[in-house]
This record gives C-alpha cells, sequence and structure tokens, in this order.
C-alpha cells in the first residue's frame, strides 16, 4: 500500500483472501461482540481458512492469555490455537525485554496475560514497588483491579523506573455497556507521576512488528472496526487494511476519517474477506460505485443513484476523502447517509 494520501476505497478483482495471504483480525466487533459470534463471522472465518488463507487474532486487550483467547474462539466454532493469538500483552513484553537485563524484575500492574508474556520473555512479575523493579508494565487487569495497583506503579514510575504500557484504550467493550480501558488506567498513573509510558499496542509500531513476527505474514490485511487503532495500526505499518461495519464506527466517522484512518476497503462484515471489492471512478464531478454517484458540494455531500447501501458509502467516501485532502471533511453528509440506511 502507497503512504500517499488515500482518496478512495480501493477495488479487487480478487477476493481478498486469495489477495492476501495472512488477515490480521481484530476481536471485538469483528469476530464477537459481547462473548458471541457476529453474524456470518464463524462461516466466513471457515471458508478463508480453507481457501487457503492464514488467519491470526490481534487484540489490545492484554487482561487474557493466548490460550484463553484461543479456547473461546474455538467454543464459538472458530479452531484456533494459542499460536494463533497475538495480544498487545506480548508486544509490550518484548519491547521491555529489549531495554532491561535477561532475568529482570518488572512490576506488573494488570492480569494475567501480561504476566505469562512476560514469562515468556524471561522476565520476573513483581507487585510491589519495592521489589526492585527494573520497569512497571501496565495492562488491562479486568473492572476488579484494586485501586492501590496504581499507588504501586506511582511509586515505581516516580523513582525514576521506566514505565511500559500494553495499550492506551480508553474504553473497552462490556456485555453492559461501554466501560474504562487501560488508557484510563494510564492516565491515573500520568497525572499522579507527569511521566509518560512507552506504549506498545495498537496503533504503535510495536504491536505490528509482533505481529509479524509471530505470523511471518508476507501479505497481511489488517481487519478491524476501530478506524484509530486497527486502521491507524495499518496505515503505521504500511499495509492493506479492511473495515467492516459491525463494531464502533458508524457512517459518519468514516466520511471524516483523516488519511491515517482510512481503510483500503470497506465491507458490511467478515463476508467481506470473501469477495472482491468494487471500483469507484470518477464520473460527472464526482465519483461512482456501482449504482451510485457521490459529489461533494460547498457544504454538504450529495448522493444520487440506487443500489447497493455499501456502494453508495464507498462512493461518499471518495468524494469526502478527495474533498477533505490530507485534512478531515467537514461537509455535511447526513441526509446522503440516511439515503443509504446508515
Amino acid at each position: 500500500m502507497s503512504q500517499g494520501v488515500r482518496t478512495a476505497p480501493e477495488g479487487s478483482e480478487q477476493a481478498l483472501s486469495t489477495a492476501y495471504d495472512t488477515a490480521l483480525l481484530d476481536l471485538d466487533g469483528v469476530v464477537y461482540a459481547g462473548g458471541s459470534a457476529i453474524a456470518h463471522a464463524v462461516e466466513s472465518l471457515a471458508t478463508a481458512r480453507a481457501g487457503g488463507m492464514h488467519l491470526a487474532y490481534v487484540t489490545n486487550n492484554a487482561l487474557r492469555t493466548p490460550d484463553t483467547v484461543a479456547d473461546h474462539l474455538t467454543e464459538l466454532g472458530i479452531p484456533t490455537g494459542a499460536d494463533d493469538v497475538i495480544t498487545s500483552a506480548q508486544a509490550v513484553a518484548r519491547l521491555i525485554s529489549e531495554q532491561v537485563p535477561a532475568g529482570a524484575r518488572v512490576l506488573v500492574i494488570g492480569g494475567e496475560g501480561l504476566r505469562v508474556a512476560l514469562r515468556e520473555r524471561g522476565l520476573e512479575p513483581v507487585d510491589s514497588a519495592d521489589d526492585d523493579p527494573a520497569a512497571v508494565a501496565q495492562g488491562y487487569g479486568g473492572p476488579d483491579l484494586a485501586w492501590g495497583r496504581f499507588a504501586e506503579a506511582s511509586y515505581a514510575v516516580a523513582r525514576g523506573v521506566p514505565w511500559f504500557a500494553s495499550n492506551t484504550d480508553l474504553t473497552i467493550p462490556s456485555g453492559r455497556g461501554i466501560a474504562p480501558g487501560n488508557g484510563a488506567a494510564v492516565e491515573v498513573v500520568r497525572i499522579a507521576t507527569g511521566a509518560e509510558p512507552q506504549v506498545a499496542g495498537k496503533p504503535l509500531p510495536p504491536m505490528h512488528r509482533e505481529t509479524v513476527l509471530r505470523t511471518g505474514a508476507e501479505r497481511p490485511l489488517v481487519v478491524g472496526d476501530r478506524l484509530d487503532t486497527d486502521i491507524e495500526g495499518a496505515f503505521n505499518g504500511g499495509v492493506d487494511s479492511l473495515l467492516v461495519l459491525t463494531g464502533v464506527t458508524d457512517g459518519r466517522q468514516l466520511l471524516a476519517a483523516p488519511p491515517q484512518h482510512r481503510p483500503t476497503y470497506v465491507d458490511a462484515d467478515l463476508r467481506g474477506l470473501l469477495t472482491g471489492q468494487p471500483e469507484v471512478s470518477a464520473a460527472d464531478g464526482g465519483f461512482r460505485c456501482g449504482g451510485w454517484t457521490a459529489t461533494a458540494r460547498a457544504d454538504r455531500l450529495e448522493l444520487e443513484g440506487d443500489g447497493e447501501a455499501l456502494d453508495g458509502l464507498r462512493a461518499l467516501c471518495a468524494a469526502a476523502w478527495t474533498a477533505a485532502g490530507d485534512g478531515s471533511c467537514e461537509l455535511d453528509g447526513d441526509k446522503a447517509l440516511a439515503r443509504l440506511g446508515l
């Protein structure tokens, strides 16, 4: 993928599952939601795998171990081994191991996934700032993480101990709604110390490096539902991406996306892996995809025609992103999106 400014979704004559050797799949909002498989996910992934595509699951959640994630996916009907799961805990553990002595103690503010990842790299997890840690590792520890854990991190960081965070997602989805994520917990320590952590997870390069090292992917396709983690992570890694609309991103956010948040492809769900992608072409002063033509006017986006709603959205993306250039589109697209039911 070119790192120039993307002004439209791309087309593909080949099914994406054959055009790319490995799908790097986000989990929540892509494969499952609230613990249950998203519609069409199980059968789409089975078909992609049967056709030769390697499937890897990439998550910023540092709480669960790869074994736990793999077991969950297998229970949903998606056969998965622990080696197919890459977590931000693994990425931050590698980052730490490159900067501290072998066997060093690391103060853990988080859950079992982070402890397992640190041990995998030959490091010793400890629980107190008084255990002479060489680093502090902070990852999501679940809703029951004790407040005193943040104090331990703050004591160590204030003494100058290097501080690392698995990721800085401010929120995390739960069965009851949106809950504070690791990024919110990181802010607690930041406020207490004034320090800044080194961060490993999506969208930053350490996570992409960890993923490629563990999968051996040569032509990877990042598949995600979030613009600011999945799609930006693909952009930072210089690889292509597929945005699926089964998670947090809506049409308005997609049209307003700055260059680093613009996906290569857009589709409704994981069935998009099994098909080609339609071309978006310039036409009549606007952009055409399928039966739709989208045009950028002085203060709004206009849409004419009919056909598949996703084709209309792709055309609108081209009009919005072209008008915005290297910024964010501020044109009103609500009426056009409403025509598409989006």
